[in-house]
């Protein structure tokens, strides 16, 4: 299928016609009446660093080198100084093997790991808080008149959720124009691939957005913080210990961003507010329906 106006902009969209992504079944209606539906898959990967067995996660499994690096570099597995020579996936083993030139200090991480609240269960191995410590994001201003514009555009890009549901989706932005688009069945999985993909290909994170579809817990926060990315905006809601780690970062952190509305509950200092809301269209109805999952 031919990429749509939504999708010709973005560097990595999302991929609804890729079949092996989801799956049609058969079921019933409220009426009793035979329907069917398009559901998404999820299967296991499971991620080496070298040798060793790091961790096994629940994803829809497009894009694995990209999973597979971003989680190692949010987890502190991989820093700017090791280097990467190999990345080696095998569908049918369901395994992706991440090679690098010298042995990496990971023994320590993996003797502490705690389960996060995020969907599908994310991992965090080590201390959640370790790299936060004086850590400083750019100063980076953004537009509201940007941010207006990205929510826009992606809310009408076609999607795995607005095929399927059950998904959730983190999108890199630059100014007003969304670049990455990852989707997973769990927040974290489909923001480690856009970390991957930025460690990959050796992007920039200073003047960028991260924008997530999902709830702005404290592991988004923290990956986004520890991605050096200064802006995180969401159309859902926050958590209190997200809301803290953000002020103590200086993270900018907007929520509950619908139509002409958003709230501020962090980094106000680097908001431009260059446009009256009164004159966005307050189109929050018309475009990415609301679902239980969204919050």
């Amino acid at each position: 299928m031919a990429p749509t106006s939504q999708t010709t902009d973005y560097l990595i969209a999302p991929q609804p016609s890729n079949k092996g992504l989801t799956r049609v079944v058969q079921g019933t209606d409220h009426t009793g009446a035979a329907a069917e539906t398009s559901v998404v898959e999820e299967r296991p990967l499971t991620i080496f660093l070298n040798s060793r067995e790091i961790v096994t996660a629940m994803t829809i499994g497009d894009y694995p080198e990209y999973l597979a690096l971003g989680f190692l570099r949010n987890q502190g597995m991989l820093s700017d100084a090791d280097v990467v020579t190999g990345i080696d996936f095998d569908e049918e083993l369901e395994t992706v093997v991440v090679r690098t030139a010298k042995e990496t200090d990971h023994e320590d991480k993996l003797k502490k790991k705690t389960r996060t609240s995020g969907c599908a269960v994310g991992t965090v191995f080590g201390d959640m808080m370790e790299g936060l410590e004086g850590l400083t994001l750019p100063p980076t201003q953004a537009r509201t008149s940007d941010l207006y514009a990205l929510a826009h555009k992606i809310n009408r890009t076609p999607s795995l959720y607005l095929e399927a549901g059950a998904i959730h989706g983190s999108v890199l932005c630059q100014g007003d124009r969304p670049l990455v688009y990852m989707e997973d069945v769990g927040r974290h999985n489909a923001v480690d691939k856009i970390a991957g993909w930025m460690f990959d290909t050796k992007t920039e994170a200073a003047d960028k957005v991260l924008y997530t579809t999902g709830r702005l817990t404290s592991e988004m926060v923290i990956k986004t913080a520890l991605m050096g990315i200064p802006v995180l905006a969401s159309r859902s809601g926050f958590t209190a210990w997200g809301v803290e780690i953000a002020q103590k970062v200086g993270l900018t952190l907007i929520g509950r961003m619908r139509g002409q509305r958003f709230i501020c509950l962090s980094g106000e200092d680097r908001l431009i507010r260059d446009v009256d809301p009164a004159t966005v269209p307050d189109d929050a109805k018309k475009s990415r329906r609301k679902s239980a999952g969204d919050d």
